[in-house]
């Protein structure tokens, strides 16, 4: 029997709990709950105090969501967090994903490593939004170390509001980007040098 590392990326489910709070959170909740989106949240020992209050906030949302990891505050690598999300992305086990590191950046950028995967950086809740219904951006990052948990919980509410919108330069746009993905994935593209 192999020993496996503690912190290696595995889904658990967070279940949800009764809601209780004034009418307009009850709102956003009903809103959320409609909606039906399944979404995943993970993070690295940086932001593991912060996914662990954001995955508290989606339960107050009554909003499901697996936990990919990490599981502890032991040092780890966000690369293996950002691709357990990913991965159940791009397998439709989720919809959605959530990804906390110290800066945001470093979850980031190894989400967009994968194809399919439209991941960004947010810090505000306009561009949480607008990332959604303009570039049908399905992941968000957010840095531990750069925002609280009171905005993250705001921005995080303006990504599970928000919706794509194809409007035509918004679906011309998006295109464009799955069609530099394909031709970097059939080896058209190569650096010149």
């Amino acid at each position: 029997m192999s020993a496996r590392k503690p912190n290696k990326p595995r889904a658990r489910s967070l279940t949800a709990k009764p809601f209780g709070g004034n009418g307009a959170f009850l709102q956003i909740r009903e809103t959320f709950m409609s909606q039906s989106l399944r979404y995943a949240i993970a993070g690295d020992h940086a932001g593991f105090t912060m996914k662990n209050e954001v995955a508290k906030f989606l339960q107050s949302l009554g909003v499901q969501a697996v936990d990919c990891g990490t599981h502890s505050a032991e040092s780890c690598d966000f690369p293996d967090f950002a691709e357990a999300v990913a991965v159940q992305i791009l397998e439709g086990k989720i919809d959605r994903g959530i990804l906390v590191c110290g800066s945001g950046v470093g979850v980031s950028v190894a989400a967009n490593k994968f194809p399919g995967i439209r991941a960004s950086l947010c810090h505000d809740t306009y561009s949480a939004r607008q990332g959604v219904e303009h570039d049908d951006m399905n992941v968000l990052c957010i840095g531990a170390r750069v925002i609280g948990p009171e905005l993250a919980f705001e921005i995080i509410k303006a990504f599970l509001a928000a919706r794509y919108t194809p409007q035509p330069r918004h679906a011309r746009r998006l295109e464009k980007i799955l069609e530099i993905e394909k031709r970097v994935l059939s080896g058209e593209f190569t650096p010149k040098r």
